[in-house]
């Protein structure tokens, strides 16, 4: 009779670390990130009463072996890694993982990984998890360059971060000028790009083309910028662009070459006065390439030509930051322009379900989870984010109360074969 006892309570406490597991789950059924957690039954080594024969033929039938089993055990206890429901916040600092993927987020010299991304900023600018991990990923440098072959570190967003003032290098046109004949008076057309210096100090330029008079499909081109009570010129002689009569494109710009590519590059012969330049600082003027949708044309109808672009920037102080769905965070300068700060990195394993459970929805690497993949959204398998937005508990509560009721059921039947057991025995002391 000790053997139905030894099983019957090996039963109760399995059943009890069952209705610990759906208690913690239905805990966590609002826990940004919790995975639930499956506990795995298997049974005790079962003793062995009788080996098994083999039959014999004409004389006897093999019989079976005969075993009593001794029990049952918690085997494991796994997390269900499906994806959990996805909840817009529209907080900056909030950011769900869509697939495949953790979080690698470092603290006290550990490593962890994790999919509860309701970051927080702290006092440094860190990116970090609301129990002081810091999140891990690649920082942009001073060019909204990312490097992610680097090594990463921690992601940072400084409050009232500066852009560097950049002194513009090069406009592009674009557009359409009216197609000119040749005959009446000569069209003018006019467009005003601001460019910058090396201080970020505003270069109001601005560009005349005049058709050619009595000369069809050629224009000249003058720069002007403001100087004083006056204004500066860009070339000295201004140069003649030559339009195609039968494509309407530009076939040439005198004084420069095509590039290999058909568009061309107009250097500027003359800097403005009064503004601070890097040493050897030259202005181009591009024009694309023709036949492409950004190309200068002449053709007839609404004249569109103007300077489309330039490549500098007046200083600018970070304003908000938004999290994209390949982990690059991007922010919004007071300058009007976008630059990369840092791209969050992605960690996959090839058994997720081996990882270690450290609690703060924090996980580290084990024998059996495998070494983490390391790498940005959306390649190796990995999934993306979602700025803005948090992933919630994939815990099912319908799923956990069923179980709930089978796990309580299971644990009183073990409690009767106590009792009826107990009860046994003592009818056995009683006959004595």
């Amino acid at each position: 009779m000790e053997q139905s006892l030894i099983a019957a309570v090996s039963g109760i406490e399995a059943n009890q670390t069952y209705l610990n597991v759906i208690g913690n789950n239905i805990a966590n059924s609002d826990t940004t990130g919790y995975k639930a957690e499956n506990p795995v039954f298997t049974d005790l080594l079962a003793e062995q009463i009788a080996g098994a024969s083999a039959p014999t033929a004409g004389q006897s039938a093999g019989v079976d072996p005969i075993a009593v089993g001794a029990g049952v055990r918690v085997g494991a206890v796994t997390n269900d890694q499906s994806q959990g429901a996805i909840q817009q916040t529209n907080q900056p600092t909030d950011v769900a993982i869509q697939g495949a993927g953790f979080l690698i987020a470092a603290q006290q010299g550990q490593q962890y990984y994790t999919r509860a991304g309701n970051l927080t900023l702290d006092a440094n600018g860190d990116l970090a998890t609301p129990t002081g991990a810091l999140i891990q990923g690649w920082q942009a440098n001073g060019q909204g360059v990312i490097d992610t072959n680097a090594p990463t570190g921690t992601v940072k967003i400084p409050s009232g971060q500066v852009m560097s003032a950049q002194a513009t290098t090069s406009f592009t046109m674009g557009g359409n000028l009216p197609a000119w004949s040749g005959n009446g008076t000569p069209p003018t057309v006019t467009t005003t790009l601001n460019g910058f210096d090396s201080l970020g100090n505003t270069v109001p330029v601005t560009l005349t083309f005049s058709a050619v008079a009595n000369t069809a499909n050629e224009w000249t081109v003058q720069g002007t910028v403001p100087n004083g009570a006056g204004t500066s010129t860009l070339w000295t002689t201004a140069p003649t662009i030559t339009f195609s009569p039968t494509t309407g494109e530009i076939a040439g710009i005198s004084g420069v070459s095509a590039n290999s590519d058909g568009s061309f590059t107009l250097p500027v012969t003359t800097m403005p006065p009064g503004f601070t330049f890097p040493a050897g600082d030259t202005w181009t003027v591009g024009f694309p390439t023709p036949g492409s949708s950004t190309a200068v044309t002449q053709f007839g109808g609404e004249q569109t030509a103007q300077l489309v672009s330039q490549n500098g920037n007046a200083a600018g102080t970070l304003g908000s930051f938004t999290i994209g769905g390949d982990g690059i965070i991007r922010g919004a300068f007071s300058n009007g322009l976008t630059e990369p700060i840092a791209q969050l990195a992605l960690a996959t394993f090839s058994n997720p379900t081996g990882l270690i459970d450290n609690g703060n929805l924090n996980y580290s690497a084990s024998a059996n989870s495998g070494p983490p993949a390391i790498g940005t959204s959306g390649t190796g398998g990995r999934g993306t984010f979602l700025g803005g937005a948090l992933e919630g508990s994939n815990v099912d509560l319908a799923t956990e109360l069923t179980d709930m009721i089978q796990a309580q059921e299971a644990y009183q039947a073990d409690t009767k074969v106590v009792s009826t057991t107990s009860a046994a025995l003592q009818a056995l002391v009683q006959m004595q």
